[in-house]
């Protein structure tokens, strides 16, 4: 029987490495879920039984160890009146109905977060903040150049807030309305395409089971753990979608087992 010399092992066993590393690269790879390409660690989950449900559930989860953990329980949460609509966000193009301005539906799909925004002078959150004054607004006239921004009359003129249903002091203009307390902007329409849908937030409700005009609105303790929990440096996001479309989407977008 021949003798391999050392030399021979070694020549041997680099051979048998390069064949190694070459067939692997020809075998399937295990796919990266969406999330995990844009390195998110905090995520808010939003599920509805259904499209044209006005309801849903509330998750948050961190990423730790390779895998969704889920972080504290979950709470009911309103959407729109008429349900739930494609947005414009971190996800791809999808088919069927899009958010429209004035539909009545809350934005479906994978969102970065804004600043959050309130009444109060301070938030306890690491988001930024941004305190509302009543000469604030956010502007949902189509065709207006401020179209889904948030505003201050004394800064563009009461020329360029005509029109707008959305005054960001709602206790003020609104008869005490206490909603826009606390709340977190999510980004939605980023581009501010004009009649893509503007405004879109979430916020404090009225009370569970009342819908909203397209937002996603939660109790104040909700609320308050919500904006704590948050961290900017995990590149936190918001997903909400329908039960069967979330199911549908896990695999491909890395969403959490429910």
């Amino acid at each position: 029987m021949a003798i391999l010399t050392s030399r021979c092992w070694r020549l041997l066993s680099a051979l048998t490495l390069a064949f190694a590393l070459t067939a692997c690269a020809f075998l399937p790879q295990p796919s990266v879920g969406l999330l995990q390409q844009l390195d998110t660690e905090q995520l808010i989950v939003v599920v509805s039984e259904d499209w044209g449900a006005s309801t849903a559930r509330l998750q948050k989860y961190q990423w730790q160890q390779h895998k969704w953990e889920k972080v504290g329980p979950a709470f009911a949460v309103n959407l729109g009146r008429t349900g739930l609509a494609w947005g414009l966000g971190l996800h791809p193009q999808q088919t069927g109905y899009y958010k429209q301005e004035g539909d009545g539906k809350a934005t479906a799909g994978i969102f970065d977060l804004g600043t959050s925004f309130g009444y109060l002078p301070t938030l306890n959150t690491a988001l930024p903040y941004a305190p509302m004054t009543a000469n604030h607004y956010c502007i949902d006239v189509n065709a207006s150049p401020l179209y889904n921004q948030i505003v201050d009359a004394d800064e563009v003129g009461q020329t360029a807030i005509a029109g707008s249903t959305e005054p960001m002091r709602r206790d003020i203009h609104n008869g005490n309305q206490e909603i826009y307390k606390k709340g977190i902007v999510l980004a939605h329409n980023p581009a501010n395409q004009s009649g893509q849908g503007s405004c879109i937030f979430m916020h404090l409700w009225f009370g569970e089971g009342v819908a909203t005009a397209g937002c996603t609105a939660m109790a104040e303790p909700n609320m308050d753990a919500l904006l704590a929990w948050l961290d900017p440096s995990k590149h936190p996001r918001y997903v909400a979608l329908p039960r069967t479309e979330y199911q549908e989407k896990q695999h491909a977008w890395g969403l959490p087992q429910l």
